[in-house]
């Protein structure tokens, strides 16, 4: 498996950037700590895989932003339910967005959003934040994001290389695993909090 992972990266070079991009648009977090233990056992370079992890959570933010402002509560209330999205969501962090748009987007952004990240991304753009202010808060906090991620990535990459075999692939999925999930659980009791002040 990691030679054909080293080996589709480097015989495909910018296409599999690409690909890592895409699949950063649905699942960056889980996707970046792969990519942290692969560049541990050297099977990627850093530099392109940071910048191709960034580029697709990006582009699924500028998505989000635009689908807030263009079609706002509309959407939310026909297609909400698929993305859980609710009227009620969207109304709890507006009211914070107003105080504290600057913080919120960085926290957001810097922490998975902690259960709130895609009301938050589509509240800016139904409160119609300037796009450039957006995007610029969102890369200072998703260079963090994806640095610390790959770092995890990194820290893990040491534990399969002293199980290795079946029972270190087995042994690194439960570890992202319960971190994914524990990161998600966190962040959906914080993002509670928030929706209630």
């Amino acid at each position: 498996m990691e030679a054909w992972i080293a080996g589709f990266v480097q015989n495909h070079n910018y296409w599999s950037y690409f690909i890592i991009a895409l699949a950063s648009f649905a699942e960056g977090p889980i996707l970046a700590m792969i990519c942290g233990v692969l560049y541990k056992l050297a099977l990627v370079p850093f530099t392109p895989i940071y910048i191709a992890l960034m580029a697709g959570d990006l582009i699924g933010d500028t998505f989000w932003y635009w689908i807030g402002r263009k079609f706002g509560h509309p959407f939310i209330r026909r297609f909400g339910k698929y993305f859980s999205l609710t009227e009620s969501g969207v109304a709890s962090v507006t009211h914070v967005f107003h105080k504290y748009q600057n913080s919120i987007l960085l926290f957001s952004k810097m922490t998975m959003g902690l259960g709130f990240a895609l009301v938050t991304l589509v509240t800016a753009g139904i409160v119609k934040l300037p796009f450039r202010k957006y995007i610029l808060l969102n890369f200072i906090g998703q260079f963090v994001w994806t640095g610390f991620l790959l770092l995890v990535g990194y820290a893990l990459g040491d534990l399969y290389i002293q199980i290795n075999g079946y029972l270190g692939i087995l042994f690194l999925i439960a570890m992202i695993t319960v971190i994914f999930v524990g990161l998600m659980g966190w962040g959906k009791y914080i993002g509670s909090k928030i929706g209630d002040k």
